[in-house]
């Protein structure tokens, strides 16, 4: 059985064949090819300690991830989102691998948004915001700019210095919230507010948001207006459950993601749209795959 640490796994796990991957893992979840419950999560400390079991089985894999969610880490030397995946040969049972699961949490999450951003932004995108400066927006940056030709780059961070620092490493720009959005065709939230930080407003028409953030139900990223456009959700049962986005503002869900890549629902591509992320299993599953197949040749 395979063991494979943060290191190894950084050096398998390529954009180019997660972004595809994410895409046939959600086709498939909407086909009803993914066996796959709602995340148990259990509150250990309310606001401040989770602890998330995430199993899934696809027809070529099978496994579960569990996950801690400490957002109390925020600022620290310790991430707020730490995991580990196991792997099983869905044949016979047998266990593959055991891994580290913080970096492919890290990375499917931006995959998959990625993916969604690729079908639903305007084809002439070329502002990205990212409210956020943390791993995700980082992750963000990465993976959307393998779909997207943008000319302009924002960051915004409740704390200044957060975005001026990740300004000066990226070579993008550190503004104002507002400023952030306004004008922009591509917009990331990627924080753990408690309260609406994103004004549906301040969004131009055609825009596309990838609302990955604040995964409680009772925390919100977007307000009323936002979630008012176009939305869709990566898995409907799990979001009516754990978004708080989805849940205070009773938005209509357009579609899922997988139904999208599935071609069973169509993309709505002039529309303003919201992609609402909370992650499934399937993602971290699929994603530990294609390290699994890697790390094998």
């Amino acid at each position: 059985m395979l063991q494979l640490d943060e290191d190894r796994i950084r050096g398998l796990l390529q954009w180019d064949q997660l972004i595809p991957a994410m895409e046939k893992a959600l086709a498939d979840f909407s086909l009803g090819r993914v066996l796959q419950p709602l995340r148990n999560m259990l509150t250990i400390e309310e606001g401040s300690r989770y602890l998330g079991i995430m199993p899934a089985v696809a027809d070529d894999v099978m496994g579960a991830k569990l996950v801690s969610f400490y957002p109390g880490n925020a600022g620290s030397s310790v991430a707020t989102h730490l995991a580990m995946i196991l792997l099983f040969r869905p044949d016979t049972g047998e266990p593959l691998a055991v891994m580290d699961g913080r970096l492919i949490t890290e990375m499917r999450t931006a995959a998959v948004s990625a993916a969604v951003t690729k079908y639903l932004a305007a084809p002439d995108s070329r502002v990205l915001a990212l409210l956020g400066s943390g791993v995700q927006a980082e992750a963000h940056l990465h993976a959307l700019t393998r779909v997207q030709n943008f000319e302009e780059i924002r960051v915004w961070s409740r704390t200044p210095a957060h975005a001026e620092h990740f300004a000066e490493k990226h070579g993008i720009d550190a503004v104002t919230l507002e400023a952030a959005v306004r004008g922009a065709d591509v917009i990331v939230t990627a924080t753990n507010a408690l309260e609406p930080i994103l004004k549906g407003e301040w969004l131009k028409p055609g825009a596309h948001v990838n609302a990955v953030g604040s995964p409680r139900p009772n925390w919100r990223e977007l307000d009323d207006a936002a979630m008012a456009n176009t939305l869709i959700v990566d898995s409907r049962e799990a979001v009516l459950k754990e978004s708080g986005d989805v849940i205070l503002s009773a938005a209509t869900i357009y579609a899922e993601a997988g139904e999208i890549f599935a071609g069973t629902k169509e993309a709505p591509v002039a529309a303003t749209t919201v992609f609402k992320s909370v992650g499934i299993a399937i993602e971290d599953i699929a994603a530990a795959k294609l390290v699994y197949d890697a790390a094998s040749c």
